[in-house]
């Protein structure tokens, strides 16, 4: 069984020795990982003018060094309606990430982004047993560039820049587009 073990632990090092020999040396995994922290807090407060035991869904996130950001429930499911809500920060963060990454390739094909827009709309089903899911998100983009030939190119680099979205990619649920172009 040890001679298995060490074989094992050859055969790794002789593989990374290899990679490094073709400069194909393993990253360090930790220079792939990012780790993102947040900090939630709630405190137990019944609802004002509720005969039954409804709890406030009002809380706040930290992120370190930067401001709270206070939270609830949407309208739909007894929150405050003036505070940022799960569904809203989902989707927020699907039409800010798609963004970048099309900034991201357009910078890469020459294309010269003068204005970016998006009315993004998230389709969310709740089940009869209280349960739910987003079923779907649609974005609306809307650029503008300085170039009319490369109009064609930038709607198709809507594609590419929903393969290298980070929260696209993260979803279970389909992210449509429905880009719409023009020249300045």
């Amino acid at each position: 069984m040890t001679r298995l073990c060490l074989s094992f632990a050859t055969i790794e090092i002789n593989s990374f020795l290899i990679y490094k020999n073709l400069n194909l040396a393993k990253v360090n995994e930790n220079e792939m990982k990012h780790l993102f922290k947040a900090e939630l807090n709630w405190t137990s407060k019944k609802v004002k003018n509720s005969t039954s035991k409804i709890y406030s869904k009002n809380h706040q996130i930290k992120i370190e060094g930067k401001s709270l950001l206070d939270v609830s429930a949407a309208k739909a499911f007894k929150g405050d309606p003036s505070l940022f809500n799960p569904e809203d920060l989902l989707l927020s963060s699907l039409v800010s990430c798609h963004m970048m990454s099309y900034l991201y390739v357009c910078s890469q094909n020459g294309i010269e982004i003068l204005e970016y827009s998006d009315n993004a709309e998230a389709t969310l089903e709740v089940s009869p047993d209280g349960s739910g899911r987003f079923v779907e998100v649609r974005l609306y983009p809307k650029v503008k560039i300085s170039n009319p030939d490369q109009i064609e190119l930038a709607l198709e680099l809507h594609q590419k820049a929903n393969q290298l979205c980070f929260i696209a990619n993260s979803c279970n649920f389909p992210v449509l587009h429905e880009a719409s172009c023009e020249v300045v």
